[in-house]
């Protein structure tokens, strides 16, 4: 016990030592904030390093989006040159009973590009919940394969993949057609439909349908012996209309594709100029609370010495 005389003696000490005791604490928060400063600043170069990738991306989507529209337009004059000879024959989807449709999906292997895909996978959707839905999907494409297969398994007859890394070609495009007029032949479909993104402008595009009718369909048409078509070339004749109309939605979706990840690396883009900037200003109010803290201790350090 210290006697009463000594306490006094005692607590100015304490005092004294006070301003010595806090240092380490005042260091430990240096350091602290030194990491916080690292942290910031590793943050910052990343995001520096996302925005000149999604930058790149950008300018590479824009040049091959040029590319894209020019051979959009070149291939719906074969797409529209059939669907002008079966407007003027009058062909309609025949109706019959018991009998699926089979839908050809046109996507892409590729991501990156927004909600193109999605689209796609939602008009699908749509399609099987309308009364009296039956449908049999052919997917071109890994991207709707991956959505659809989760709601739709067991609908999926065929799919193809490494497709759309390139501008799509009319080869493509018979080399598909072939796989699904064996299916569509095989007697279990009344037609097949094709569904595709159309091109509406560079912001927008919309998932759209169009037939490709089957040779009865064809045959059965009020005005297509105007023609002059022999019965012997006829189903060559539904095989070709059909790759013509895989050719022009492919291609029109290619356009969509690129379109579509430009305005997304465009957005990105915008996105991590502004995080850089919010970065940037904690990064400068962090530093400037450090040295405010150093600048601290000196002065603490100094007066304490003088004491």
């Amino acid at each position: 016990m210290l006697s009463r005389a000594v306490r006094p003696a005692a607590r100015a000490g304490a005092q004294a030592l006070r301003p010595t005791a806090a240092a380490p604490s005042m260091t430990a928060s240096a350091s602290a904030n030194y990491a916080t400063l690292r942290e910031i600043e590793d943050r910052l170069k990343s995001i520096r390093n996302i925005e000149k990738i999604t930058k790149t991306m950008k300018i590479v989507a824009s040049t091959k989006l040029t590319r894209a529209q020019r051979a959009m337009t070149e291939s719906r004059s074969y797409g529209q040159t059939s669907n002008q000879v079966f407007d003027e024959a009058e062909t309609k989807v025949t109706d019959a009973e018991g009998k699926k449709q089979l839908l050809v999906i046109c996507s892409s292997d590729k991501g990156l590009c927004g909600g193109i895909h999605s689209g796609l996978s939602r008009a699908t959707r749509k399609l099987f919940n309308e009364p009296n839905a039956n449908y049999d999907l052919v997917i071109v494409g890994e991207k709707c394969k991956a959505q659809l297969s989760r709601s739709s398994p067991k609908s999926i007859k065929l799919s193809f993949s490494n497709f759309g890394k390139d501008i799509p070609t009319f080869a493509d495009a018979s080399a598909i057609a072939d796989q699904v007029t064996l299916i569509a032949n095989s007697g279990d479909y009344a037609g097949v439909k094709i569904m595709y993104n159309k091109f509406v402008n560079a912001q927008s595009y919309e998932p759209t349908i169009i037939d490709a009718f089957s040779a009865e369909a064809i045959a059965a048409s009020p005005n297509f012996s105007n023609f002059e078509v022999d019965d012997s070339i006829l189903g060559n004749l539904q095989e070709y209309a059909l790759a013509n109309g895989l050719f022009w939605a492919l291609a029109e979706g290619h356009a969509c594709e690129q379109s579509a990840r430009r305005n997304a690396m465009d957005n990105a883009s915008k996105n991590a100029g502004d995080m850089i900037n919010r970065f940037q200003i904690l990064f400068n109010r962090t530093r400037q609370a450090v040295i405010t803290g150093e600048l601290v201790e000196i002065i603490t350090g100094a007066a304490a010495s003088e004491e």
